[in-house]
């Protein structure tokens, strides 16, 4: 059993974080009612199950991974529900991008930007240029292999480029 004044640390931690996985969930999820109760699940789990949080590498890495682990899993029971079985995490046909109202314009010019990337994409593109985790980091949090985690970075800079190329020349 941990001691008080670390459980005390660990909470206070967890809630520093909620920001940044609120961003993520909406990015797995691509809607602000999701995304919201799949942040408030990650975080019960987290605290449930923080005796096993060694205090090894970053508390953020590991929430993170429970939190993709959580929403895979309830992609799947949504499919089964439907009676779709098999399970593609990144069809993103079912899935459709929320608008979510942001103070600055740009901002919420680009978090619609990024979000109407398919789920590998955002994801990737979150972990990595906002949150700033390590291609390692990010590789263990979606589960997939660093190559994939180069690949998807790579595409997704590239479609971001050329939304913003785009979205530039309307304006001219």
């Amino acid at each position: 059993m941990r001691p008080a004044a670390e459980t005390k640390d660990f909470r206070r931690d967890l809630v520093s974080l909620l920001p940044k996985l609120r961003r993520f969930a909406l990015t797995l999820t691509r809607n602000a009612n999701d995304a919201d109760d799949l942040v408030q699940e990650a975080c019960e789990r987290a605290i449930a199950r923080s005796h096993l949080w060694n205090g090894e590498g970053r508390l953020e890495s590991w929430v993170y991974a429970m939190t993709r682990n959580l929403w895979v899993d309830e992609v799947r029971k949504r499919k089964v529900r439907a009676g779709g079985g098999a399970v593609d995490i990144f069809d993103q046909n079912e899935l459709r991008v929320e608008a979510v109202a942001e103070k600055a314009v740009y901002a919420n010019q680009l978090q619609r930007m990024i979000l109407s990337m398919p789920e590998g994409l955002a994801s990737v593109f979150l972990l990595i240029n906002v949150e700033g985790h390590s291609y390692r980091e990010t590789a263990d949090i979606l589960g997939v292999p660093i190559g994939t985690v180069m690949s998807r970075l790579s595409t997704a800079r590239l479609r971001l480029a050329a939304m913003l190329s785009e979205n530039t020349e309307r304006r001219a």
